[in-house]
């Protein structure tokens, strides 16, 4: 996973550019691409000049259920809650004559009552609209690495070596096969005089 510096750029948040330079490496999901940049990682590449590009955007939305009034109650109540702990525990903390816990209990169940209101509320206006709950998320058909020209080279060799290197080691025999048998040496071939 990436996460951006706070302390970058401002100028890049606000005209965002593709990345330059050459495709290393196309891959089908995305942790086959982290993978390949991990391993490059490892390797003591320079990764700040390695960029991970998702090409063929989709929006995939998965219906999770039908929308019910309990459902959407019983959200609103939690979403309140855990408001109504917020607030409950900074007056607990900041009040002089030292607010106790039924306190905090109280302001608990009054944002539940106030969350679930309002989203009762919510759902009565756009009910007509929408009758189900879903998640939505972007996901791309392939996703591209791509290295700085200068040093596409050295990450192919980088990659390349990193593979035959999984390849060279053997993998583990099945439990039902069995058992290999390793071929003897050959005799030494002398000339014949």
């Amino acid at each position: 996973m990436s996460n951006q510096s706070p302390f970058g750029g401002r100028r890049a948040a606000l005209f965002p550019v593709l990345p330059k330079g050459e495709v290393l490496a196309t891959y089908a999901t995305y942790g086959e691409a982290q993978e390949a940049v991990d391993t490059l990682a490892k390797s003591d590449f320079p990764v700040k000049q390695v960029s991970i590009l998702g090409n063929d955007l989709k929006t995939v939305e998965r219906v999770t259920g039908k929308l019910t009034w309990g459902r959407v109650a019983l959200a609103g109540a939690a979403s309140g809650a855990w408001l109504g702990v917020f607030f409950g525990l900074l007056f607990f903390i900041f009040s002089p004559d030292g607010a106790g816990l039924p306190f905090v209990f109280a302001a608990v169940m009054i944002g539940a009552g106030f969350g679930m209101l309002f989203g009762v509320v919510s759902a009565a206006l756009n009910r007509r609209r929408r009758d189900f709950t879903s998640t939505m998320q972007v996901i791309a058909s392939t996703y591209q690495v791509i290295v700085d020209g200068a040093l596409v080279n050295r990450a192919r060799n980088l990659l390349a070596g990193h593979a035959e290197a999984e390849r060279a080691v053997p993998a583990p025999p099945h439990p039902s096969e069995p058992p290999r048998v390793e071929d003897p040496p050959a005799a030494p071939q002398h000339p014949l005089p």
